[in-house]
């Protein structure tokens, strides 16, 4: 019965098949999207969650300094910037975040650039 309703329609069962193709590669790519932007969203609330005072922060918008001071109830962050006696502190949202490295992993960095 649908075969006939459809051949006055001038469908074939070829044409029925792309289609039915064709929406379950799209279905799949919307899918496979959303899966993976929860995923890069849980490891990003995951690597804030895990900052702490006397990290090296990147920003996004470049800025690089210590984390010297965490506002859970703000959702912030203080940032120190400069050297020696030239510094600032710049409070920032913790979603301005881009990189963050242990300070132990920074004094390795630096201990390697020094033997060099």
């Amino acid at each position: 019965m649908i075969f006939n309703l459809l051949e006055g329609c001038q469908m074939s069962t070829e044409s029925i098949i792309l289609y039915a193709v064709l929406g379950v590669v799209l279905i799949g790519f919307f899918v496979w999207t959303t899966i993976t932007s929860r995923k890069r969203q849980k490891q990003e609330q995951e690597k804030v969650a895990a900052m702490k005072i006397g990290d090296k922060v990147k920003t996004i918008g470049g800025v690089c300094g210590v984390v010297i001071d965490i506002d859970d109830d703000e959702n912030t962050f203080t940032l120190e910037t400069g050297v020696k006696d030239k510094k600032s502190y710049v409070k920032f949202d913790k979603q301005a975040i881009y990189q963050i490295g242990s300070s132990s992993d920074v004094k390795e960095t630096e201990d390697k650039k020094e033997s060099k």
